[in-house]
């Protein structure tokens, strides 16, 4: 929710916007939601990353591209948290290498450069520097990760007032 507040308070509606959702979608609870809320909501959603991190299950909400063929189309680039944690136990994986995934699918300043001009990037946080995103590209002006946590205060105080006087929140009780 507080995703679609940030991105509707940017651009003022959905419909039609290009939104890619890059990394670690498998894992992504975050990408889950928000890949099904924005195609209900009419904005075309895209995906990018390793390919062992993407499920045919996907294709209903978006198609598989690669990163730089994407950057230039999209007004909004959701960048997701690498879950190490999930990465690094199995003996039989080969070792996460983030210079790697930061080369391949990770936002530099050539990649930067080459977004639109009004596109936003947003991260639903914790950022690993340097991996998903150049460190010193998260105070940039795209960058909307203040305002995604700013938006996600907002967004449960208004749930917890909603919830608390008993008002219905969409069509729930």
């Amino acid at each position: 929710m507080l995703d679609m507040m940030t991105i509707h308070e940017h651009f003022g509606h959905f419909k039609g916007l290009k939104v890619a959702i890059v990394g670690d979608i498998t894992n992504s609870r975050v990408a889950k939601s928000d890949m099904e809320l924005l195609t209900k909501l009419g904005a075309e959603v895209y995906f990018s990353g390793p390919e062992c991190w993407y499920f045919e299950e996907f294709d209903q909400y978006g198609k598989h591209e690669e990163l730089d063929k994407l950057i230039p189309k999209m007004d909004v680039m959701m960048l997701l948290r690498v879950q190490h944690e999930r990465h690094s136990g199995d003996p039989n994986e080969k070792k996460f290498d983030a210079h790697r995934y930061h080369e391949k699918y990770g936002i530099n300043h050539k990649r930067y450069e080459a977004m639109k001009k009004d596109a936003i990037i947003m991260h639903p946080g914790p950022i690993n520097h340097d991996v998903e995103l150049s460190g010193d590209l998260v105070e940039s002006d795209k960058c909307m990760f203040v305002r995604q946590m700013e938006n996600g205060v907002f967004m449960r105080m208004a749930m917890l007032e909603a919830v608390l006087r008993g008002r219905k929140l969409g069509g729930l009780e």
